[in-house]
């Protein structure tokens, strides 16, 4: 089971690890930005989110420099603990390490049946003319809010009243996030390669999101075959968090269906 796969990383976890697997990736803010997920999932899958490499702490291998390395590793997890048929959900940065994975599954007979469905929540990755990711590096936290919730008093929080240990933490998460991103969040190859996903897949997306918009969303959705968008009312890039019903209400026909 991938959990064995995971020793000694910080995991967020719940349900039977007899279920089917839906590996949970989050984004820039770090794991407890998808526990949401994570609790809601575990009423009928085995959920996991693992903390990245370089986030929270953690070491980020020098095998690990961009996305489609870090996609490659989890793949290579999932495979080594005999996983099938997973689930992958992911929310934002996590959304892009997500469909990485989809399409790497899509070329290697190595992860033929691993991936079973995809589920984007507001990824960025892609990149759309016209509908530029938002430079949330050049944000200060009032800006950040803003621009990723529908309710930015609800998103803010004040940077004075951060620990130093929090502080060093966001900055570590940041530098890390930089490091493995690249130049505008996104990979000018990444939308003419998922028209090789074959998977199932849904995307979920804030209505009110500013750091990669509905619009934006809906052109990723375009370049999957098949795949579904839906969009979440009074919500920005963590409808999960905003619009908590909504977004179940998106994911859980989806995933009964596959």
């Amino acid at each position: 089971m991938i959990m064995t796969l995971l020793e000694g990383v910080p995991v967020l976890q719940a349900g039977d690890p007899a279920s089917r697997t839906a590996l949970v990736l989050h984004g820039g803010g770090g794991p407890q930005t998808v526990a949401p997920i994570v609790g809601h999932l575990g009423a009928t899958l085995h959920a996991v989110a693992p903390t990245h490499p370089g986030w929270d702490g953690t070491p980020l291998p020098a095998s690990i420099a961009s996305v489609a390395d870090l996609a490659a590793g989890y793949l290579d997890r999932l495979v080594d603990g005999g996983e099938r048929d997973v689930v992958l959900i992911g929310s934002s940065i996590g959304g892009w390490i997500a469909l990485e994975m989809a399409v790497q599954a899509a070329a290697d007979e190595r992860y033929a049946g691993v991936i079973g469905a995809v589920v984007d929540i507001d990824g960025v990755g892609a990149v759309i003319e016209g509908e530029p990711v938002a430079d949330f590096f050049a944000l200060d936290a009032r800006g950040l809010a803003e621009a990723a919730w529908h309710d930015p008093d609800r998103g803010y929080r004040d940077p004075a009243s951060l620990t130093d240990a929090e502080r060093a933490i966001q900055q570590s998460n940041g530098r890390t996030m930089a490091a493995i991103t690249g130049d505008g969040m996104g990979d000018p190859g990444l939308l003419e390669r998922l028209g090789a996903v074959r998977v199932p897949t849904l995307m979920v997306w804030g209505a009110s999101d500013r750091i990669v918009t509905p619009d934006y969303g809906r052109a990723v959705a375009r370049a999957v075959p098949g795949a579904r968008f839906v969009e979440i009312p009074e919500a920005g890039h963590l409808p999960h968090q905003e619009a908590p019903d909504a977004t179940w209400a998106a994911i859980d026909p989806f995933l009964a269906r596959g």
